[in-house]
């Protein structure tokens, strides 16, 4: 098979989307080649020989008012080009590539795949899923419209980058939460938790990595620091700003336990980086109960509840020792989301009529 694959960008250094470069390699593994439209192409390490990648050229940065059009115009434009270079199309969280390209990806008779992880439905959404012939999500939690087309999957990460040994808790325990700065994420409720651990005498700091990426996501930052300090626990509260994704495994090293409040939705990635890494995972998205397995008890906590958080953390804090079977399960567990394992099964359905 010749797969055409569409996404936002081939770029290691970027925190979002660094990891996507490895999902090429691996579908290169199982294709006879791949055609790649990025809409940003930055650096990023070779790729095998049956891969070409063709960027819109959002890193040369047109003016802003023509970049919608000038991107929409040359994926359409390239989407045709190459019509004879690719027999399937795999389309990386943008259903606005299957709206504009679907109808002429249908005429030619391409299969259409669009991976999408959020809890959010909207009329791009919409219209994209009556195009695409398969839909692949995380879990049920991350795909939000009912069709007979959606595969739960599972995620891909490359958990073999990430693995590093189980190691005792540090003093202070450092506690860790990954990803943008954005009311969603819930982050007052961790520096609750963090100044409840300290009314019960658990030293801790927390590190946020990650930034804002918006005015308001801005503002949400500065309230959360004014937070910190009406709590005591500006001292304690790290904002590390975002890091490139191909950082993130020695980061991850130097942290003991990773904290996500995010609301029941997709597996966020940062949760399966944190397992590989040999954390212990603390999470209030119903999503991940199945993963945790036997600990969803112990790790899991209904959400914005910063109480039942931190008794959570500190039952394993004062108890040194018992978080170590449990971060070698979770490291075990992990390897079922590895993007090894995931290609082959996304591209099992591409086989089907």
């Amino acid at each position: 098979m010749k797969l055409l694959i569409v996404t936002q960008a081939i770029d290691v250094d970027d925190p979002a989307l660094g990891f996507f470069g490895r999902w090429v390699e691996e579908f290169a593994k199982h294709v006879e080649s791949i055609e790649v439209i990025c809409l940003r192409e930055g650096r990023h390490d070779a790729f095998p020989a049956n891969v070409r990648v063709h960027s819109l050229g959002k890193e040369k940065s047109p003016p802003r008012f023509a970049r919608r059009l000038l991107y929409a115009i040359r994926f359409k434009w390239l989407a045709w080009r190459l019509r004879r270079d690719y027999d399937a199309v795999f389309v990386h969280m943008n259903p606005e590539y299957v709206v504009i390209a679907g109808p002429m990806w249908r005429m030619l008779g391409k299969r259409i795949g669009l991976w999408y992880v959020h809890r959010a439905v909207n009329l791009k959404l919409r219209i994209a899923a009556l195009l695409a012939d398969d839909i692949f999500t995380a879990a049920p939690e991350s795909f939000r419209l009912a069709t007979p087309k959606l595969h739960i999957v599972g995620h891909g990460i490359d958990t073999a980058e990430f693995h590093a040994p189980v190691r005792p808790f540090g003093t202070p325990v450092r506690l860790v939460s990954v990803g943008r700065i954005t009311p969603i994420k819930n982050l007052g409720t961790l520096i609750e938790v963090v100044a409840l651990l300290k009314e019960k005498g658990v030293e801790t700091s927390v590190t946020l990595v990650g930034a804002p990426g918006s005015a308001s996501d801005e503002a949400y930052q500065a309230s959360l620091k004014e937070l910190a300090a009406e709590r005591g626990v500006s001292d304690r509260i790290i904002f590390a700003g975002s890091a490139p994704h191909a950082q993130m495994p020695e980061q991850y090293r130097h942290f003991d336990i990773s904290v996500n409040l995010a609301p029941t939705g997709g597996l966020d990635k940062a949760v399966l980086e944190s397992m590989a890494a040999g954390l212990l995972v603390f999470v209030s998205n119903r999503g991940f109960a199945e993963l945790l397995g036997p600990h969803e008890s112990e790790l899991m906590f209904p959400e914005k509840d910063a109480a039942a958080c931190a008794d959570r953390i500190a039952a394993f804090v004062q108890h040194p020792g018992t978080d170590e079977q449990v971060r070698a399960d979770l490291a075990r567990q992990v390897e079922v989301m590895s993007v090894q394992a995931l290609t082959p099964r996304i591209l099992d359905f591409y086989g089907k009529n």
